[in-house]
């Protein structure tokens, strides 16, 4: 299992739907990646769970992901919620 923690950056000036674009970037990977924030989880790959998890800036959040890719999936997870992400066009 790979854990990181992360202080989100501004990501709403990042694309224009940034929830809907973190749920792309984690279905691209096999592994389960939960974000924690307090004592609550949600899932990456679920647009529900992140509407609820209400994702803003300056909240930290911990980034799990098990499995077969599961570093390269936490590092795609903190990069866009770091403000680092560039969409390849």
């Amino acid at each position: 299992m790979d854990k990181r923690k992360i202080i989100v950056a501004d990501i709403e000036n990042n694309c224009e739907s940034p929830l809907a674009e973190l749920v792309h970037i984690a279905c691209q990977f096999q592994s389960k990646i939960m974000l924690k924030t307090g004592s609550k989880e949600f899932n990456a790959k679920s647009i529900m769970g992140l509407m609820v998890m209400n994702l803003e800036k300056g909240m930290a959040v911990e980034i799990e992901a098990e499995g077969k890719d599961e570093q390269e999936a936490a590092s795609a997870v903190e990069k866009f919620l770091g403000g680092q992400y560039q969409r390849a066009v």
